[in-house]
């Protein structure tokens, strides 16, 4: 219950405090007050020092009230929580350009994670030895050169990513070759003078019409499950209509 406030306190044994100890209680308290809270002078501290006097728990009682804690002795559990949370707050305050860059746990956390995810954030670009293997990448990979090589570097990421990656191979490996075609027997339409150029503009035709394969066929995929849903209308005799 009290662990976190304990450790931030640097108590010697912040896991294994018990409060129900009436010896460990009242060493505790001792040991808040004198290194922590320091409400009383050194010399007025006696009597709460004195934790085998039975009036122990009278000064106990009144120390509360000089720290104006809201609890009385009885809610001892809620009482220590409130001077902990006191003590805290002193050792800020008495330290405060020591804690004042901390930064939170979980703060670094996101942090790192962001720094993961963007791992091109800390590169130094203008490092002659990133420029030279951004472009002996580039040119491995062949592509486009560009004037900031953070853009190439990103570049043949993504290349890689969708290129190169297991899956990526394991998926062009599983692509079926074509069937070989005559383009000779296949008519253009057209004469641009040159035979290369009549070729290249005949691949290009047959290209666009495997694409427009592709399209067609998609389109027929979402008529027919458009159809299907059209065609098997549900019944709903509390609404006394027929459709979904």
């Amino acid at each position: 219950m009290f662990r976190r406030k304990l450790t931030a306190l640097d108590y010697h044994n912040p896991s294994g405090f018990n409060c129900k100890d009436e010896t460990e209680f009242r060493n505790f308290i001792v040991w808040l007050e004198d290194q922590k809270i320091r409400h009383y002078k050194i010399e007025d501290r006696g009597n709460l020092r004195n934790i085998h006097s039975s009036d122990w728990p009278k000064f106990f009682e009144k120390y509360l009230r000089d720290v104006n804690c809201p609890f009385k002795i009885q809610e001892r559990q809620e009482a220590i929580d409130w001077l902990l949370g006191l003590a805290v707050r002193l050792e800020y305050g008495d330290n405060a350009e020591k804690y004042k860059d901390l930064v939170p746990d979980n703060a670094k956390t996101a942090d790192n994670a962001t720094k993961n995810a963007e791992p091109l954030i800390n590169l130094d670009v203008n490092n002659p030895d990133f420029k030279a293997g951004v472009m002996a990448l580039a040119n491995l990979l062949q592509i486009q050169r560009h004037d900031d090589y953070l853009v190439m570097l990103k570049a043949i990421r993504i290349l890689v990513q969708e290129r190169l990656t297991q899956d990526a191979v394991a998926k062009a490996n599983q692509t079926k070759e074509g069937l070989p075609v005559a383009l000779d027997k296949h008519i253009l339409g057209f004469d641009t003078g040159d035979a290369v150029l009549n070729e290249a503009a005949q691949i290009l035709r047959l290209l666009h019409i495997e694409e427009l394969r592709e399209l067609q066929t998609k389109i027929n995929e979402a008529i027919v499950a458009v159809q299907a849903i059209i065609a098997d209308p549900k019944t709903d005799h509390r609404l006394g209509k027929v459709g979904r």
